[in-house]
């Protein structure tokens, strides 16, 4: 490469620095719009080189990644531009998601373990039928529960969730029916998951 041919690398890069910070700086004074150019640029390398090798499972990775972008917007106020590029700080969020999902993984595990050990210790071929019709009844009193729970939502949180995660619509064209950007879209299917999660639990 030559030396023109360097110094014009160098200065497309300087270029992008500066563009980035500059959005930062406007996500920053909140207008998490800005977010949205440097969260395309990422979210690839993020998915592809971060999340999936670490989890192997691409649906887990997705979800993953929307939860890393939507926290990185929620955060962003929190970020200290030192010079160099948002990219570093983006991977640390992408990464402690991947922890959050082992960890919990684990302990489902665990319980699943503990649960077949005592269905094991107090179940017998007789009481097989009784067993069968409890489990059908706690399926059916799951769905009413993920019923009830969504009918709580605010109605764009409950939209978010069935475009996304019932319909499993592309992000860009959830967020085209709600009328938003992708990165604003982002923000509202987490908050809405979120939301979803402690309205459930309070429901056992």
């Amino acid at each position: 490469m030559s030396v023109a041919s360097e110094t014009a690398t160098a200065q497309d890069l300087e270029r992008e620095l500066e563009q980035e910070h500059r959005l930062v700086e406007e996500a920053q004074q909140g207008n998490l719009d800005a977010m949205r150019p440097i969260l395309e640029r990422y979210a690839a390398p993020l998915y592809s080189t971060v999340i999936l090798p670490r989890l192997g499972d691409a649906v887990s990775a997705e979800e993953v990644l929307r939860d890393t972008l939507a926290t990185a917007v929620e955060k962003i106020r929190r970020f200290t531009w030192q010079g160099k590029s948002i990219y570093p700080w983006l991977r640390q969020i992408a990464i402690n998601k991947v922890y959050d999902v082992h960890r919990q993984s684990k302990r489902s595990r665990r319980l699943a373990d503990a649960m077949v050990h005592e269905v094991a210790v107090e179940s017998d071929p007789a009481s097989h039928a009784d067993a069968q019709l409890i489990a059908d009844q706690e399926r059916r009193a799951h769905r009413d529960r993920i019923d009830q729970t969504m009918a709580r939502l605010a109605d764009r949180y409950r939209t978010a969730i069935e475009l996304r995660l019932v319909q499993e619509l592309p992000r860009e064209d959830c967020a085209q029916r709600l009328g938003v950007t992708i990165g604003t879209f982002d923000v509202l299917l987490f908050r809405a998951v979120r939301a979803f999660r402690k309205h459930f639990a309070g429901e056992a």
